[in-house]
C-alpha cells in the first residue's frame, strides 16, 4: 500500500511550487485579456495558399497603424489558410477596413471573408464582472452541497472547505499558467477560457467528492482506524480509478491542443492544464488537508502566524 498521507508536506511543497511563480506573473504582468474583456473585432480570412506566416500577418497590420493585433493561422485539408486576426475594433464598410484589405490582397491575394465580428467594452466589462461572479457563486454553491452531503460526519463544514480549496488550488495554477503564457508569447483569455476555468472547477470538486466518500465509507467500516490510516487507505482504493479516469480526458485534450483548430487551443489548453491539476489535487491536496485538521498542523500554523505577531506588536510596544 502507498504511503501518500504521510508525505503530505512533500505534496504541498509542490503545489506551492507551481502555484507561487503562476501567482507572482498574475501580480506583475497580469492576465492578457482578450476582445471579450476588453472591446474590439475578430476577422476571420480565408487565403487561397498555405505559406502565411503569423508574425508577418500581425507586422502587416501594425504598419497599417494597429495595435497590438493577434493573429492565429490554421492550415486547413484543402490547401487553404485561415487566418484569424484580433484588432482594437474594426467597424464594416469603414475606410480603416477597406484600407486594411487593400494591404491584405496586395500582400497574400485575394481572399475570401469567413466572419468580422464585433464586441464592445460594455460587452467586456460585463463579461469580466460575471466570471468573477460565477466563480464566487460557483464556490458557495459547493460549500453548502458537501456540508449538507457529508452532514453525519464529524465537521461537515471542513470537507467543503478542503474541496474549495483543492478547487482554488487548480483555478490558481490554470491563471498563473495563463498569465505566463501572456507575457511571454501573448496568449490570450476570452469568455471560452471562463468556460473551461468553470468546466475545471466542476471537474475537480467532482474528483474530490469520489475521494471523501470513500473517506466517509471507511470511517463507518473501520471506527477504530485512526483518522490517517482511513485517509490513506481510501487513497489507495481510488488512485488507480481517478488516474485512469483522468488519463481518458487528458489524451483526447492533447490531441485537440496538438491538432485542433487555433480558435479552440487556449479553450483545450486551459482545460487539459486544470484535468492535471485536478487529478492532483484531489489526491495529493484535499484528503490531506483534512488530515492536517485532524491532527492539528492547521490551527497551530495559524496560532504560530498569530503569535509571531503578537510578539512583534509587545517588542515594538517596549521598544517605546
Amino acid at each position: 500500500m502507498l504511503d501518500l498521507v504521510h508525505r503530505r508536506k512533500l505534496w504541498y511543497s509542490i503545489s506551492l511550487a507551481l502555484i507561487i511563480p503562476g501567482l507572482l506573473a498574475l501580480i506583475f504582468w497580469h492576465l492578457h485579456l482578450g476582445i471579450d474583456f476588453t472591446g474590439g473585432s475578430v476577422w476571420e480570412l480565408q487565403f487561397q495558399r498555405t505559406d502565411i506566416q503569423s508574425l508577418d500577418v500581425r507586422q502587416l497590420m501594425i504598419n497599417q497603424g494597429q495595435q497590438d493585433p493577434q493573429v492565429q493561422i490554421a492550415t486547413n485539408p484543402d490547401q487553404t489558410e485561415t487566418v484569424l486576426i484580433k484588432l482594437k475594433h474594426l467597424e464594416e464598410g469603414s475606410p480603416e477596413k477597406a484600407q486594411l484589405s487593400s494591404a491584405l490582397k496586395t500582400q497574400y491575394g485575394d481572399y475570401k471573408e469567413l466572419s468580422l465580428d464585433s464586441v464592445g467594452p460594455t460587452v467586456g466589462a460585463s463579461v469580466s464582472k460575471n466570471s468573477i461572479l460565477s466563480v464566487f457563486a460557483a464556490a458557495v454553491g459547493i460549500l453548502l452541497y458537501l456540508a449538507w452531503a457529508f452532514r453525519k460526519v464529524k465537521r461537515p463544514f471542513l470537507y467543503g472547505s478542503c474541496a474549495i480549496a483543492a478547487m482554488l488550488h487548480d483555478v490558481f495554477i490554470v491563471l498563473g499558467i495563463f498569465a505566463i503564457l501572456g507575457k511571454l508569447v501573448g496568449t490570450e483569455i476570452d469568455s471560452l477560457f471562463v468556460t473551461a476555468v468553470l468546466t475545471v472547477i466542476g471537474f475537480s470538486v467532482h474528483d474530490t467528492i469520489v475521494v471523501f466518500d470513500r473517506i466517509r465509507e471507511n470511517q463507518i467500516r473501520r471506527p477504530a482506524m485512526p483518522f490517517d490510516d482511513v485517509v490513506n487507505y481510501s487513497l489507495n482504493q481510488t488512485i488507480v480509478r481517478s488516474i485512469n479516469t483522468s488519463l481518458t480526458v487528458i489524451f483526447t485534450l492533447l490531441a485537440l491542443v496538438l491538432f485542433g483548430g487555433a480558435t479552440i487551443r487556449e479553450f483545450v489548453l486551459a482545460l487539459l492544464l486544470g484535468v492535471v491539476s485536478g487529478t492532483y489535487s484531489s489526491i495529493f491536496n484535499a484528503s490531506q488537508l483534512l488530515v492536517s485538521w485532524e491532527r492539528g498542523e492547521i490551527q497551530r500554523l495559524a496560532f504560530w502566524r498569530r503569535g509571531r505577531g503578537t510578539s512583534r506588536a509587545a517588542a515594538s510596544g517596549a521598544g517605546d
